[in-house]
């Protein structure tokens, strides 16, 4: 019938390629992880420090807009308002995420509101 010739030894495949493949990726994943923080938030934890006083200062961040005490305002409206109910800077604020605010949206209100002096930022849910 047919002739195939000698059979021949099956050869066991070289690990070597796979293995320079796994060391290359694990080289690449070192070198573009990022290890540390970008940023620190000081955050106090509740319960520590001076009690609340004053008039509210509730601040709703909302995924459009920013309300005080339940009234809708822009950023800047928001900062007068808070400066003329604060005595002082350190002055408790209060931050309430609404209606699934995302957390770069509060980061950039707690900025606004470092920026313009205010250092006592309470966060609740």
């Amino acid at each position: 019938m047919f002739d195939f010739g000698a059979e021949r030894r099956s050869r066991r495949p070289s690990l070597t390629p796979m293995i320079d493949v796994v060391f290359l990726l694990l080289v690449f994943f070192m070198l573009a992880s990022r290890f540390g923080l970008d940023m620190h938030l000081p955050l106090t934890v509740a319960g520590q420090g001076a009690g609340y006083s004053g008039p509210p200062r509730l601040v709703d961040v909302r995924p459009e807009g920013l309300a005080l005490n339940g009234v809708t305002m822009e950023g800047d409206a928001l900062l007068a308002e808070l400066a003329r109910l604060t005595d002082s800077a350190g002055d408790t604020i209060i931050l309430r995420a609404r209606d699934e605010a995302r957390l770069q949206r509060i980061v950039e209100v707690m900025d606004m509101l470092g920026a313009a002096g205010f250092t006592r930022l309470v966060l609740v849910e």
